[in-house]
């Protein structure tokens, strides 16, 4: 009862000798600093929203408007459409006041006559994509056309500085394509899976499909693209991430790494402080909208709407499905440590803690030796474990008290905080430690992790960090600008001589609060250690290698003019032809981020062209010069394919939409079974890089990371990521099941270094032949 007592900020009594009022005055003063701090947020946003509201148009333009209109009036000349006169009308008087505001009457008629014009003029032509097809390689010409276009959407977007969401109400929505050609594209790219008999049913499954139930559905969709901001992001969110029941960790979560080849500081406090120094103060760039939109060759904006997530989010269990809960705010962080967790309060006295400060109270949590309460060390393993199981026991047991507060606590946080009790990260001598870095980020013990929070740092106790990622929220270039922004802001603050964060602590910080569980109830433990083996399970199966490759990298594709993706994604179809004997439906991943909401497409890099070229290569009777022809033609078609899906020409999201409306309506598709039943062997990604302009790689050539992965798709499949950083350097992240027989991570990162090298060797050959030709 002593701690409910001192939990209590205000209470009063009628006692004989009158009132009797008692109120703690630094609660009181914390309940009216948040209530400050949320009152501003909300007239930031209102601000934002206004001008946002009016971009590309700005309101300065409305004031000057107004006192051209005001000279006019009261100079004789006549106003445009006798707008002046008609407001006069209306109002209530005729004196020089209400004459004033007539003129500010037109004034708004006018402008926003013209903004709304410029507005749908930016929207339209946004639609255009020829940009993207035309070639941008050191003297290639240009059309006309996009000339013409380029200087129009200059003009109209060059007129006021944009904010994050300026841009969000003149982005296109995402294009539905026609059914026709999406049987005729998704034909093409099965073409190379399947054998003459197998093509032909498939085939048949097609045309009957496209003939019969696909014309309803696709009304369908055509409403739904008319009525929604975009026809396929709800759903995918819905059905791809928030039904599924299986675990996030591995199978959905992904991770990221460190600048490996930097070496900042090495103490683990430290280097926590300034990162969520650093990730709150990106926190306030998206709350302010001063961080710029990223802008396509610094004219086509990309969709901002998935940074509203990044912070203060967290994915809630449920029996049948999941919901993302987003707060306004939160002042605090969670930090979990040998099993327990602490909330750390990062703002005090209006304003955002100093690293030094940060560090104070890291360190106090460092220090703290009081050992986790029972139940408590394993507790993370619920989020790692089953979803309809977390929720169930999330219902059950942590709706009251203690353990109520304390979840509360953890998922209204901006992000979980893992100071972890061991030494990972690179070492130079030994770069197969890189396998052991990627392996605790992406699932740590199975425990240490709460893998329903937007993303968790990982601090080692050598200084090394690391996050761990949900994807529902968003997709991984949000989560890749805020790495790439506070990895570049670190090396502005710096650290002392010692390697601690710099500045001195005046007042000490708000001290770490233990949050408190009641965890020793025999269901609550036995269902944390169902979890637990579950988790344990998982992550045993896990095989994870990192291939850092050094012999050559962007700047050798570069001189081959071909395409850097397309050229790592034939490498990866040579590599897997030669581990597995056969080609495989294979997964890349394409943002779709040039329309509204708009989140991925897939690219399906196993083409004609591309089975053509890797039987090329393994055919020890082919030329040199056959081999180069059809590797550029397989690049070329991969480039291509991979605008269609930017462009929102793809296959895959359309198909998924067909399918969710299909089952809404009961209605059974042998094709559309077909489709989805077909498992994708290799899921490929490219980690995003120089998402950010603080980048420069010439004073920092070492401040690069060293990409981050994700676990395989399926169950006899890869998961692969890569990553073209600098001029000499490339990450791979591939993982699989040590389960499956046929599959090995290690042999799979052995062919891609063999590919490597026999792509590097086929040009190398090819241009001593041109020479000498010559």
């Amino acid at each position: 009862m002593a701690e409910a007592h001192s939990a209590v900020a205000f209470s009063f009594a009628i006692t004989h000798d009158g009132w009797d009022v008692n109120f703690d005055r630094e609660v009181l003063y914390l309940v009216w600093e948040s209530g400050l701090r949320s009152w501003k947020k909300r007239l930031a946003r209102f601000r934002n929203s206004v001008h946002n509201g009016v971009y590309p148009g700005h309101l300065q333009s409305l004031y000057v408007l107004w006192s051209l209109l005001v000279a006019a009036h009261f100079g004789g000349f006549n106003i445009p459409f006798g707008l002046v006169q008609k407001a006069l009308t209306i109002l209530p008087g005729t004196s020089t006041l209400w004459q004033i505001i007539a003129c500010l009457l037109a004034a708004l008629t006018m402008w926003l006559s013209v903004i709304f014009l410029m507005r749908y003029t930016l929207k339209l032509l946004l639609m255009y994509k020829g940009w993207m097809y035309e070639s941008r390689a050191p003297g290639a010409k240009i059309s006309l056309k996009t000339k013409l276009w380029a200087s129009i959407v200059k003009v109209l977007s060059g007129w006021n500085k944009p904010k994050l969401y300026s841009f969000q109400g003149s982005l296109p929505r995402l294009p539905l394509p026609s059914v026709e050609d999406t049987m005729r594209r998704y034909l093409i790219s099965v073409r190379p899976l399947l054998d003459d008999e197998n093509y032909k049913r498939v085939e048949r499954l097609a045309k009957e499909f496209e003939e019969t139930i696909a014309v309803k559905l696709q009304r369908y969709l055509i409403l739904k693209s008319w009525w929604s901001s975009n026809y396929v992001s709800d759903w995918w969110e819905e059905y791809v991430y928030l039904r599924g029941r299986s675990p996030l960790m591995v199978n959905s979560n992904f991770y990221g790494t460190d600048a490996i080849l930097l070496n900042n500081t090495s103490k683990q406090a430290a280097r926590a402080a300034t990162f969520i120094y650093l990730c709150m103060r990106f926190r306030r760039l998206i709350d302010r909208q001063e961080l710029e939109p990223i802008m396509l060759q610094s004219m086509v904006p990309l969709c901002s709407w998935q940074y509203e997530r990044l912070f203060n989010t967290v994915r809630v269990p449920g029996i049948e499905t999941d919901k993302i809960v987003h707060y306004q705010d939160s002042n605090h962080v969670t930090v979990h440590h040998k099993g327990r967790y602490f909330k750390v309060i990062v703002y005090s006295r209006g304003r955002l803690l100093k690293p030094c400060e940060i560090q104070a109270q890291i360190q106090q949590i460092l220090d703290d030796d009081s050992a986790p309460a029972v139940g408590e060390e394993r507790l993370g393993a619920l989020t790692a474990g089953e979803r309809s199981h977390w929720a169930h026991i999330r219902q059950t047991e942590f709706n009251r008290g203690h353990n109520r507060t304390s979840l509360h606590c953890i998922e209204r946080a901006a992000f979980n905080v893992c100071l972890d009790d061991e030494e990972y990260g690179f070492d130079e001598k030994d770069h197969s430690s890189l396998d052991k870095y990627g392996r605790i980020l992406l699932h740590g013990k199975g425990c240490d992790r709460w893998f329903d929070k937007s993303f968790n740092l990982c601090f080692s106790t050598n200084g090394f960090v690391g996050f761990n990622a949900e994807h529902t929220w968003a997709d991984a270039p949000v989560m890749g600008h805020l790495w790439e922004h506070v990895i570049w802001s670190e090396l502005e603050l710096g650290y002392d001589e010692n390697g601690n964060t710099k500045g001195t602590v005046d007042t000490p910080p708000p001290p770490p609060i233990r949050l408190q569980w009641e965890l020793d109830k025999e269901d609550i433990l036995s269902a944390i250690d169902v979890s637990y083996n579950v988790a344990q399970k998982l992550l045993n199966d896990v095989d994870l290698r990192i291939l850092m490759y050094t012999k050559y990298g962007k700047g050798f594709m570069k001189k081959c003019r071909v395409s850097p993706d397309a050229y790592i994604q034939l490498i990866l179809q040579l590599s897997y032809y030669r581990d597995a004997g056969r080609f495989c439906l294979t997964y890349e991943a394409s943002m779709t981020r040039m329309f509204r909401e708009g989140r991925t497409e897939t690219v399906r890099p196993c083409t004609i062209e591309s089975s053509a070229w890797v039987k090329a290569m393994v055919d020890p009777n082919v030329s040199v010069e056959e081999r180069m022809e059809l590797f550029l033609k397989a690049s070329q078609r991969h480039q291509l394919g991979y605008q269609d899906a930017m462009s929102g020409r793809g296959i895959d999201r359309h198909l998924f939409c067909l399918y969710v409306v299909s089952k809404y309506l009961e209605l059974e598709s042998p094709f559309l079974q077909e489709v989805f039943n077909e498992p994708w062997r290799l899921s490929t990604s490219q980690t995003p890089h120089g998402q950010t302009s603080l980048i420069d790689l010439k004073k920092h050539p070492n401040c690069i990371s060293a990409g981050g992965g994700f676990g395989p798709v399926a169950d006899d499949g890869y998961g692969v990521s890569y990553i073209i950083v600098g001029e000499d350097k490339l990450f791979f992240h591939v993982s699989s099941k040590r389960s499956c027989p046929i599959t090995s991570s290690s042999n799979f990162v052995q062919q891609i270094e063999r590919s490597l090298k026999d792509v590097q060797d086929l040009f190398v050959e090819y241009m001593k032949l041109k020479s000498c030709q010559k």
